[in-house]
């Protein structure tokens, strides 16, 4: 296959950078709006909580199944079209979503929602890294990772506003004039470097490894499924968790193996072997665990412990979308100046030392300070993020990009769903320990839960409740707090792995190769 290497975009590359960071701006932001609004859906809909939960699973399972195969279908059908696609099927489901009549029919708009979502992001990133050359490709993917984090910090907040002031159809059909706003951009601007229309023809007469694609499809379903309803369901008790669980593990190690063996693979995992890739791969999950878990973690703490509205939960997480925006900034010029290894690892070290500073969180913690924690926890992760988007494509031919940013992406979001899964369980498990550690102490005889008892009862009497009332709603308040303590306990142990696990994993980078020195866009400047 002939590669034409001095090609460069007709089109300014800044210009075509915010295009393709437009619909990633719509599409996170549409996930972390309906987060809030569910109660509302579900009010509305006439479904029970449960039944609303599937508004987020349902788009979250389809996202998953679409990314490890969108580098394959940009290969096929040209990454142009097969984008745009995706942009046209995000916004048209997006009024779906809006005029939805009953909770079937919107999970069902949520499902292709979800199919359009996720193959954005890994087109995007591939976009980009063929329009840039190798030592701009930080500033590009900072403009690109602002979107990536401004949008979860505005999105709750701006969900419990619509939500709040007009009704919850809004949060779909905003995505309407913002859809069709990128389409058209995209359409000026978006173009196929020669190297892929040449491979979208080769592919065209290559058969469809359609045993890959249905492994995969289903695997990823079902793993996706699992780890979304898995606490819910109290993991393998559940027969049906049980179930998913086995076959979609079984269906993914056939699907590898089928994969390693097949000569053109709907996903590459040879690509693995790339000792860059490979490694920014697992860093790239563990940067979802953290990333989903902390932004997952933090706002439960406080409506659940604290009493705080959605809307105010969100306020408190607002600011830090703001640090880390100014953070990508910083790290998109530091890329070229400072070792990437180094970046990621000073980030990692920061990330670790912020998330450890949230064990220091209790039941009377100010808004201010939870917000000012929440800034100092994120302000590492643009210094993780930037370099490892960039050091990914390092010693990759380009024909390969689309795999690449396909296969990044799936581990991101894949960890974020592990991580949120094994942290809400970690969370009910320690909460039950702690529960029993702390009942051992208030009982009657212990000279602190005695006082506690005497003290709430005299202040109950002094309000004109009767004696035997006094001492039992008293009781009633012990065990209550009781609960709470074991809950906050919990949620500083969840934070200390965390820690832990950041710190240890810091060194990793290390592993990586350096891309090459500045120089023209060469075959080595495009990752050769």
């Amino acid at each position: 296959m002939s590669y034409d290497h001095n090609w460069k975009p007709r089109h300014n590359p800044w210009a075509i950078a915010l295009t393709v960071t437009l619909a990633t701006f719509m599409e996170v932001l549409d996930t972390s709006i309906a987060n809030v609004a569910l109660p509302h859906i579900a009010g509305s809909l006439g479904a029970s909580q449960e039944e609303a939960t599937w508004v987020l699973t349902s788009y979250l399972v389809a996202s998953a199944i679409i990314l490890p195969i969108s580098g394959w279908l940009s290969n096929r059908f040209g990454r142009k079209r097969f984008y745009m696609t995706c942009v046209i099927l995000f916004t048209a489901c997006s009024f779906l979503c809006g005029i939805a009549p009953s909770m079937p029919i919107l999970i069902l708009a949520r499902v292709l929602q979800g199919l359009g979502g996720g193959g954005l992001a890994p087109s995007e990133q591939a976009i980009l890294a063929d329009t840039f050359p190798v030592e701009k490709r930080g500033q590009a993917f900072a403009v690109y990772g602002m979107a990536v984090v401004v949008a979860p910090a505005i999105g709750p907040t701006l969900g419990g506003w619509i939500t709040d002031n007009y009704n919850w159809h809004w949060i779909f059909f905003i995505n309407i004039p913002v859809g069709l706003l990128s389409l058209w951009l995209s359409n000026q601007m978006v173009e196929d470097p020669p190297y892929l229309k040449a491979r979208a023809e080769e592919a065209h007469r290559q058969p469809v490894d359609f045993m890959g694609l249905g492994l995969v499809a289903v695997g990823v379903g079902l793993l996706e499924f699992t780890l979304d309803k898995g606490q819910e369901k109290d993991w393998f008790s559940d027969p049906m968790i049980r179930a998913a669980g086995i076959t979609a593990a079984a269906l993914l190690l056939f699907f590898a193996w089928w994969e390693w063996r097949h000569p053109d693979p709907i996903v590459d995992l040879k690509l693995l072997k790339n000792r860059n890739f490979g490694t920014a791969v697992f860093l790239q999950l563990v940067l979802g665990m953290v990333l989903f878990g902390s932004t997952v973690l933090i706002p439960q703490y406080l409506q659940v412990l604290l009493g705080y509205t959605a809307e105010r939960a969100g306020m408190v997480l607002s600011p830090a979308g703001f640090v880390m925006m100014i953070g990508m900034a910083v790290a998109g010029r530091s890329l070229g100046k400072i070792d990437p290894r180094a970046l990621v690892i000073m980030g990692y070290v920061a990330t670790a030392a912020g998330i450890y500073n949230l064990t220091r969180l209790d039941l009377n913690a100010a808004y201010g300070t939870v917000t000012l924690w929440r800034m100092l926890q994120v302000i590492g992760l643009p210094f993780i993020f930037i370099p490892i988007s960039t050091l990914n494509y390092v010693g990759v031919p380009p024909a390969k990009m689309n795999q690449i940013s396909s296969l990044s992406n799936f581990a991101r979001n894949l960890g974020g769903s592990a991580g949120t899964a094994l942290l809400t369980t970690f969370l009910a498990r320690t909460a039950q320990t702690h529960q029993v550690q702390l009942a051992m102490n208030t009982v009657p005889g212990s000279p602190a839960y005695e006082n506690y008892i005497s003290r709430v009862a005299a202040i109950l009497r002094d309000h004109g409740t009767s004696s035997a009332q006094a001492t039992q709603m008293a009781m009633g308040r012990a065990y209550q707090e009781m609960l709470r303590q074991a809950q906050m306990l919990s949620y500083k142990n969840a934070f200390y792995v965390l820690a832990v696990v950041i710190l240890m994993l810091s060194p990793l980078p290390l592993m990586m190769r350096l891309p090459p020195k500045k120089q023209k866009p060469s075959p080595e400047a495009m990752g050769h």
